[in-house]
Formats: C-alpha cells, sequence, structure tokens
C-alpha cells in the first residue's frame, strides 16, 4: 500500500513538471506569435542594417506570415491539448470522475494567465525585442513543422476554393502606403504627429495616385505673349508680369509656338542693343523666336511623381498640359508639385492671398470657388472627394447638376454650401459649413 502510494505521489509530481514545462511551452509559442505579428518591419530592418543577427532572422521568417502562423499555432495547440490531457489524468486519479471539470477549470485559468495574457502583453509592449530574441527558435520550429504545416495550407485553400474565396500567396493584409498613412492619421489623432508633417509625407505619397490635370493651372488664366507684337509691347508684358517663363503663340492661343524666360529675353535685348551705350532702335528687328525655347508638352493622365521624374530629368521647371487631341489644357510646374507635398509657396512677386479659406463669425468658411478640393481638406481637416471634380466650385457643379446662380444653397457630403459670388458662369466665392 505505502508503495503504491510513493508511486501515485511521485507520478502526480512528475506529471505536474511536465504540465508546467508545456504551459512554459504555451506561453512561448504565444508571445512569439505576437512579438512577430506586432513588429515593425521597418525597425526590424533598422536593428537589421546595425547588425543585429536576431532581427534579421526576425525579418527573414516573417516574410512569409502564412507559414510562421500555422507553425506556431501548430505548436501551441500541441503543447495546450497535450497539458490539459495530463492534468484532467492526473486530476481524475486524484479525485475521480469530479476531477474532469475541476481539471478543465484549473487549466483554464493557468493558460490564460500564464500562457496568452502575461507573453502577449510583453510581447506587445517589447515587439522589435522579442521578435529578435524568439527568432532563432521560431527558425527551428518552423523548418520542423513546415511539412504538416505545407499540407494544412493545401487543404485549407481546396476548402475555401469551394466557396470561391481564392488567396493570393503574394499579397499583404496591408499595402505599404496604407501602413504608413494610417500610422501617420493615428499619430495625428493622438498628438505624436504634426499635421504639417503629416500633409507632407501624404503629399508625397499621394504623387504616384494624382495626375497632372488635377493641379495645372487652367488655360483660362495663363499668361501668354503674342509672337506677332513688337518688341517694345513684348518687353513691358515681360516687364509687368509675375512670371518668369511665358508662352509664346502665334495667331491663335492655341498655337503655342515657344517659352520665353524673362532673364533670356532681357540677355538677348541687351546685346541687341550694343550694351549701355547701345541704340535702342535696333530693336526694331528683334525677333522673339530666336530666342524662344522650344514648348514642351505633356499628356494631362501622367502622374505627378513622374512628371516630376521627367523635370528633373529635362532640367526644366515648365511644361504645356494637352489632352488627347493635343488641344491646350493648361500648363503645370515644378513648383505646383512641390507644392502639393510642402504647401502653397508664395515669394515677393505672387499676387495677393489667392484662393484662401476664411473663417467668419458665424463658424461658416469662406472659400474662392477655384481652390482644389484637396486644399480646402488640408486646410480645414475635412474629407470632402475629389473623385468627380478637382476645385471647389466643380465640387457644387458636379453635385447640383446645373450652374448655380448666386445665393442658392446646397447640401451634401455632411456640409452646406452657399454660392456667394458668380462671374459669368464661373463660381468664384462660396460659404461653406459643416452640417
Amino acid at each position: 500500500m505505502e508503495t503504491a502510494t510513493a508511486t501515485l505521489d511521485s507520478a502526480f509530481w512528475l506529471t505536474s513538471g511536465v504540465i508546467l514545462f508545456l504551459l512554459v511551452l504555451s506561453g512561448f509559442f504565444s508571445g512569439s506569435e505576437t512579438a512577430l505579428t506586432a513588429a515593425s518591419r521597418g525597425k526590424l530592418r533598422a536593428q537589421a542594417d546595425k547588425g543585429s543577427r536576431g532581427a534579421e532572422r526576425a525579418l527573414k521568417i516573417t516574410e512569409d506570415n502564412e507559414r510562421l502562423i500555422g507553425s506556431v499555432l501548430l505548436g501551441n495547440n500541441l503543447v495546450n491539448i497535450l497539458a490539459a490531457s495530463l492534468a484532467t489524468a492526473i486530476f481524475t486519479r486524484a479525485f475521480g470522475e469530479s476531477g474532469v471539470a475541476l481539471a478543465t477549470l484549473v487549466m483554464t485559468l493557468l493558460v490564460l494567465i500564464f500562457a496568452e495574457v502575461l507573453p502577449k502583453t510583453y510581447a506587445i509592449t517589447n515587439s522589435e525585442t522579442a521578435a529578435a530574441l524568439v527568432s532563432r527558435p521560431i527558425s527551428l520550429v518552423v523548418t520542423v513543422f513546415s511539412p504538416i504545416v505545407a499540407a494544412v495550407r493545401l487543404f485549407v485553400r481546396g476548402v475555401l476554393r469551394v466557396f470561391g474565396v481564392t488567396i493570393d500567396p503574394d499579397s499583404n493584409i496591408l499595402a505599404v502606403r496604407e501602413e504608413i498613412a494610417g500610422a501617420l492619421q493615428l499619430g495625428h489623432s493622438e498628438g505624436v504627429v504634426e499635421k504639417e508633417d503629416r500633409d507632407r509625407i501624404l503629399g508625397a505619397l499621394d504623387l504616384n495616385d494624382r495626375t497632372v490635370e488635377e493641379i495645372m493651372l487652367h488655360r483660362s488664366g495663363i499668361e501668354m505673349i503674342n509672337g506677332e507684337d513688337s518688341p517694345q509691347e513684348i518687353l513691358e508684358q515681360c516687364l509687368t508680369s509675375n512670371h518668369t517663363r511665358l508662352p509664346v503663340y502665334q495667331d491663335d492661343p492655341e498655337n503655342i509656338i515657344g517659352v520665353i524666360h524673362a532673364k533670356d529675353l532681357l540677355r538677348a535685348m541687351y546685346k541687341t542693343i550694343g550694351g549701355p551705350e547701345g541704340d535702342a532702335a535696333q530693336l526694331r528687328d528683334f525677333k522673339i523666336l530666336d530666342v524662344a525655347m522650344e514648348p514642351y508638352f505633356v499628356p494631362e493622365t501622367s502622374t505627378l511623381a513622374e512628371q516630376m521624374r521627367q523635370f528633373l530629368r529635362r532640367h526644366t521647371h515648365f511644361a504645356l498640359v494637352v489632352d488627347e487631341y493635343g488641344s491646350l489644357q493648361g500648363l503645370i510646374t515644378l513648383e505646383d508639385i512641390l507644392e502639393e507635398i510642402v504647401g502653397e509657396i508664395t515669394d515677393e512677386f505672387d499676387e495677393g492671398d489667392d484662393q484662401t479659406v476664411t473663417s467668419g463669425e458665424d463658424g461658416q468658411f469662406v472659400v474662392d470657388g477655384a481652390m482644389t478640393i484637396r486644399d480646402l481638406n488640408r486646410a480645414t481637416d475635412w474629407n470632402l472627394p475629389d473623385d468627380e471634380a478637382n476645385t471647389v466650385a466643380g465640387l457644387v457643379i458636379h453635385e447640383a447638376q446645373m450652374i448655380p446662380t448666386s445665393g442658392q444653397v446646397f447640401s451634401f457630403h455632411g456640409f452646406r454650401f452657399e454660392v456667394t459670388a458668380r462671374d459669368g458662369n464661373r463660381i468664384t466665392e462660396l460659404k461653406i459649413r459643416p452640417l
């Protein structure tokens, strides 16, 4: 009897030790899964570049998240089920049939506290450090379980395919751009990231998604030089203009034959009259086309990122925008693209405060109709859609399906729009307030 009791006691303590070890393994698997999935790949890459081999291994094993999670879950379930089975066995031997319920209660508490909450809490708060630490043993686990995980993966995909669900093995849960944008928005809402910093980074990320026609200066606002004008008239126009570069047309404003730079024009005229002691009458024979540059045309569908690369490659800052039929639509400069990143750029030659947003005492915002929706959203932190129109006036016309008259009021997208001024068919000023 004493021998049986001793055997029972030794078996009980041995089994309890095995269960404790399995709980440690379960906590390791749970914490590793959380650390490797929560760790920022950008931070891991920075650590790897500084020589951290653990971070480099963590980057490698997280390239295939499906295989990683499958292996970790397989190991975690094995140890949890084995620990529960052993606990049920020793509790049943000690307490009879009631031991099953007692084992379930005890193991649930132990697994929840020591194998789930505790390791996952640590892994979330120290995700990159924990990911680097567990990368070596998890790499071994992934290698050992890879055949089983591969078979399970094929079976799961086969079942999903029956229900019409297909999985792209190369797709990411979140695109890099969306991940960055989400982090910036979250950081701004928490007060960690300044609004200006958020807008600049998001502006740079959006260059691939925005086209030239969205930010170009419309042809109605382009200042041009008539190539048939006299040299005196051309010189006077260039001296009074706020722009350094001006398109030159002949017969028809649609017929752009060159682009003149004010410095080139002055230099050529100075040379023509013969310097400070020269004769200004020599300008009668001056031909503007002799100093005008060849015009550079771009399609209105070009992305801003591509157009900026072209500007840098061609060493030019100025392009004329045409549609698919070759008709002039507007012009764009390198400064226009940079303003999409850093905001409005003004100098001593820019006119007034065009396209500004002013806030009234009644909570309404007075907005220039030609202001782009993107600039308005950036200035006010609103989220008006810009899919169907580029300007605020264009959005109102699109939604109203008409050209509104002064004084008309519309409500859409959660805002109230009141047309306060109109010039011909063009809406020049509006009052906007959130509903």
